[in-house]
């Protein structure tokens, strides 16, 4: 049964164009090509990745981020309640006003206090800024890094400057070392990004990351397998240069180092846009779509792989709407504030200031230690001296 499921997927019309076999991809006379097994290198240099990541952000993130002056915001924890507790792990981190009535009720609380708990107890969730810099300095690392590699490995290349080179006696390409290692360096590194992805940071596109991540591996394993490398070399170069521009940003954001931070997102804003909604659509989709076939006739592969080009490109125009969102508050503010993309801390007032507000009332009057009455016969006595005497009936 497994023979036949194997040999049913990898039918040659799937993943080939016509007229074109699997023999003619088999390595011969000092060439090689591309084989889908070579990416099963990819799991284990995923989980290396893992503990990599782990050893730069332990011991180069966090000394980095205290060089560098990123402090974290003190945290006033919220006080132990079970009901309160119970309502916020089932998914109520933000009760509606009716239920913060009712729980405020159940637990012999005020609104206001209900309600400072709740923000509290949201607050110690959030991630530290120290966290937040230490997963940013990893990415801008590996995509600086990337990018640098992948300029090396394609600048001598002719289908880097003319994409139409890409279908150049294609499938037939050799497979070039440099080329096999940073492809397979991409893919370890997105796969390592799906499996922490629950331990990071969790940002409100959480699902639109998943998607892209997903999106992503599927295209660098299907492009491998189908020697799309050259196309998929020009993708990943085209996403690598400004991923680590935005992960620059957000550094000097959390280090607040506001003009240098609003310097680079305009020049990540210039780039993302010019490198994802002008390049992207008119030089790798006008390729893959029209010019892919110029030799050949459309098969599977085609339709999938352009398939997934296209869902890629509607991410890229969800993002842009984020980062316009994001200029428009810049140019209103004169400078970003933050990335809309993350959950920000609440503010907490002190203490005082929270019993003062919750202090229960009594005849009307606010009890507490050392605060003077507002009503009494003593008060209506003085009130009445200072008008003067009674008329005379």
């Amino acid at each position: 049964m497994w023979s036949s499921l194997n040999e049913w997927l990898w039918q040659e019309r799937f993943w080939l164009p016509p007229n074109n076999s699997w023999a003619e991809l088999e390595d011969r006379d000092g060439l090689v090509f591309a084989h889908p097994q070579d990416m099963l290198m990819a799991l284990p240099l995923a989980l290396a990745l893992v503990a990599v990541r782990y050893v730069f952000e332990r011991f180069v993130g966090v000394p980095l981020s205290r060089l560098l002056g990123v402090r974290n915001q003190r945290k006033q924890p919220a006080k132990p309640n079970a009901t309160l507790e119970k309502h916020f792990l089932s998914g109520g981190w933000k009760p509606t006003e009716p239920q913060m009535s009712l729980l405020a009720t159940q637990c012999g609380l005020t609104l206001r206090q209900t309600q400072r708990w709740f923000q509290r107890r949201r607050n110690q969730e959030r991630p530290c800024l120290t966290k937040k810099f230490c997963e940013a300095s990893w990415r801008f690392t590996f995509y600086l890094c990337a990018f640098i590699g992948g300029v090396s490995v394609l600048y001598n290349e002719s289908w880097l400057w003319a994409p139409v080179m890409c279908w150049e006696s294609y499938p037939q390409q050799p497979l070039k070392p440099a080329l096999y290692h940073w492809y397979l360096l991409e893919l370890s590194f997105y796969i390592s990004l799906l499996m922490t992805l629950p331990f990071d940071i969790k940002r409100k596109d959480f699902k639109e990351q998943v998607a892209h991540h997903v999106v992503t591996i599927t295209l660098i394993m299907f492009s491998y397998s189908t020697n799309l490398l050259r196309i998929g070399s020009l993708v990943l170069l085209l996403h690598d240069s400004s991923d680590y521009l935005l992960e620059a940003c957000k550094l000097f954001n959390y280090t607040h180092w506001r003009r240098v931070c609003d310097a680079l997102f305009i020049i990540f804003s210039l780039v993302f846009f010019y490198t994802r909604l002008v390049l992207f659509p008119t030089q790798i989709l006008y390729t893959t779509y029209y010019e892919s076939i110029a030799q050949s006739g459309p098969f599977f592969g085609y339709y999938f792989f352009n398939a997934l080009l296209m869902l890629l490109q509607l991410l890229h125009v969800f993002w842009s709407c984020l980062i316009l969102r994001m200029i428009y508050h810049f140019m209103k503010k004169g400078q970003m504030e933050k990335d809309i993309r993350s959950d920000v801390e609440e503010s907490d007032s002190s203490d005082g200031e929270v019993a003062q507000e919750c202090l229960p009332l009594k005849n009307g009057a606010a009890h507490q230690p050392g605060a003077a009455p507002t009503d009494g016969p003593r008060i209506r006595a003085t009130g009445q001296l200072a008008k003067g005497p009674p008329a005379a009936t």
